[in-house]
């Protein structure tokens, strides 16, 4: 098991690494993250809804993901409440509070997909969620040592440099946890190290001192981590374009929304040299020389409604379209450019309803099942193949509905205004079809060019990622130590 002393030092991508390094190695892994908290989820291929960075993982295994290797997912809607996945199903919604109560009761669920994975697999790699530090939230948790102690199954923590602090953080944590819990401790792993590894040479000795535990290696800051889907809206604090764009020919713009969703939709627009894509947070007013505005999926499509008038985003979207500018909807964006969004039976907090942007003739009420579908077809405007996912609750009708965004094989989706530069869909994932997206950015004045080849370069960057895990830190021992797991053979 991954765990790691604090959020974001790196346990996805590490746990992605081993992943496709042991994999490499002819052995069968599979990823497993007890409890995952993130809107950025994805629909497995049994039909479930897990997170994002467990989709990643199961990419690097060679296997397709499912629902057993994210038993639990919290999805917030608001800063204190988050909609509840087990085994990719909605249970409900619950209050940060009153789910610390409910934790413990989904202790079963957890062991039981850990048990179907185990059952199958040369080596399950486990990750944690945040830090097992946070002892008060200890009482009922499933997300780092409660489930190892549950489980046995063998720790290495994780540390953070490039943040500081990093001796602090590992000698803090190991003090902070109990006896049955630090036994489990195994080793330590230094991430995201820039400049002379041999300068933190002296620090291995003074965490073997005082926290008692080896360090299986120093792994560098890597920039192919910036070529990978991240897990949560955490990582968008530190996200920058990778290189200079200001030249650019496509200019991008994307609304940051409180309660964002799903915003790896972007990455693919983020990976091509020609297009310079800008996430545009609270208190930032859109660019007025963007070409493209994006409004992505969101958690809490009503609130994120009123913040973006409070941001004043809607008069700058104006201003958009009056210049001959493009919009983008995805999924609860593309129910923001409505008329008016209903949520009369309160799924997303208190019934009551927003006006939309009215910048298509349509409406959208919350109600019904979620519907969560790997989905494929065409784009109406290019022609083009394209393939994705849909998960959304809502029931949308309108005139513009007439002029579908996208013929899928299950139906049209979606509508397009009459200008042909405003539309929106159901759909995640299609700026991922090369194909499609290279049309849709000429016909936004990108100049022709080959583009890249994104599911590619998602490859050769996990391929990056698990070689320099290999270089860098003692990969034989990493599975030395998921052996020394009791009853392991």
């Amino acid at each position: 098991m991954v765990q790691g002393t604090g959020s974001d030092v790196g346990k996805s991508l590490i746990v992605t690494g081993l992943a496709r390094a042991f994999t490499r190695r002819g052995l069968k892994i599979l990823p497993f993250k007890p409890q995952n908290m993130s809107n950025n989820a994805g629909v497995a291929a049994d039909g479930g809804e897990i997170g994002r960075a467990q989709m990643l993982q199961a990419r690097a295994c060679g296997l397709p993901a499912g629902v057993h290797m994210n038993p639990v997912l919290l999805k917030p809607q608001s800063d204190r409440t988050s909609q509840i996945i087990v085994q990719g199903r909605v249970l409900g919604s619950s209050s940060a509070r009153d789910y610390r109560g409910l934790a413990g009761t989904l202790m079963a669920p957890v062991m039981e997909s850990f048990r179907h994975l185990e059952a199958t697999a040369d080596l399950v790699l486990v990750e944690g969620a945040g830090s097992p530090a946070e002892i008060n939230l200890r009482d009922g948790d499933i997300a780092n040592m409660g489930f190892a102690v549950e489980a046995e199954v063998p720790v290495v923590l994780v540390g953070d440099i490039d943040r500081g602090g990093v001796i602090a953080s590992i000698v803090g944590t190991m003090a902070l946890l109990d006896d049955d819990e630090r036994r489990l401790v195994r080793a330590c792993c230094i991430n995201r190290f820039r400049g002379d590894v041999s300068l933190f040479d002296p620090a291995i000795d003074i965490i073997r001192r005082h926290a008692g535990i080896d360090c299986l290696g120093v792994i560098p800051y890597l920039a192919a981590a910036r070529r990978l889907p991240a897990e949560d809206a955490v990582a968008l604090d530190h996200r920058r374009p990778r290189n200079d764009r200001s030249a650019a020919a496509i200019r991008v713009a994307c609304l940051r929304f409180d309660r964002i969703a799903n915003f790896d939709d972007l990455d693919p627009l983020m990976s091509e040299p020609d297009v310079d894509v800008r996430m545009i947070g609270p208190g930032e007013p859109l660019p007025g020389n963007c070409d493209l505005v994006v409004l992505p999926g969101s958690k809490s499509t009503l609130a994120d409604l009123v913040s973006l008038r409070a941001n004043g985003w809607d008069v700058d979207l104006a201003a958009h379209v009056r210049r001959g500018g493009w919009i983008v909807g995805l999924c609860g964006g593309y129910q923001m450019l409505g008329c008016e969004v209903a949520d009369p039976s309160g799924i997303e907090g208190r019934p009551g309803s927003e006006p939309g942007l009215g910048l298509l003739d349509i409406t959208t009420t919350l109600a019904g099942t979620k519907q969560l579908a790997e989905v494929r077809g065409r784009d109406t405007m290019t022609g083009e193949r394209i393939a994705g996912y849909e998960m959304h609750m809502g029931v949308t009708t309108g005139p513009d509905l007439e002029r579908p965004m996208v013929e899928l094989e299950t139906g049209p989706d979606g509508a397009v205004s009459n200008s042909g530069r405003i539309m929106g869909c159901y759909m995640h994932g299609l700026f991922r079809s090369d194909d499609f997206r290279r049309s849709f950015l000429e016909r936004l004045g990108s100049r022709p060019a080959n583009g890249i080849a994104f599911e590619d370069e998602v490859d050769q960057a996990i391929d990056a990622v698990a070689d320099a895990i290999e270089s860098s830190t003692d990969i034989d021992r990493w599975l030395a130590i998921a052996r020394t797991r009791t009853g392991n053979p």
